[in-house]
């Protein structure tokens, strides 16, 4: 009896695992992920949804439709103003820190922070002063 019951809560897990590994979810992930577009036009970030879930998982899409490069830098003032005196040119390591070429299309997906308000920023020369930012909430 002792077995059936450890091999059925064994054929459970099993089953649970193999169910989040089909949706592509992590097992046991509280936050589902979403999607959600960033449009980087005449210096300026569009974005719909502005108020995310603290811990949730979140794909930007980020569109540059301008000729020229820009950065989505997501973070607080402090890491913001680090970056506007900073000197990194290209962006490609970090999730919260990519380089958007001109006229292109690039994903990046994080974990939002446990902690808000958070600010997405462009720091190519000018960009931040020009107003190339805006504030989201995570709550």
């Amino acid at each position: 009896m002792r077995d059936g019951v450890i091999l059925t809560l064994l054929l459970a897990a099993g089953a649970f695992f193999a169910l989040a590994a089909a949706t592509g979810e992590p097992a046991g992930s509280g936050q589902p992920g979403r999607t959600v577009e960033v449009s980087m036009q005449h210096s300026r970030f569009l974005l719909d949804e502005t108020t995310f879930m603290a811990g949730e998982t979140v794909t930007f899409v980020l569109r540059n439709r301008d000729p020229i490069d820009h950065e989505f830098i997501l973070g607080d003032e402090a890491l913001q103003l680090g970056h506007e005196t900073g000197t990194e040119p290209y962006h490609d390591e970090i999730p919260s820190e990519v380089t958007v070429p001109a006229l292109s299309t690039v994903s990046t997906t994080v974990e939002m922070p446990h902690y808000g308000p958070l600010i997405i920023g462009c720091h190519l020369p000018g960009h931040y002063g020009y107003g190339m930012r805006t504030q989201i909430t995570v709550e």
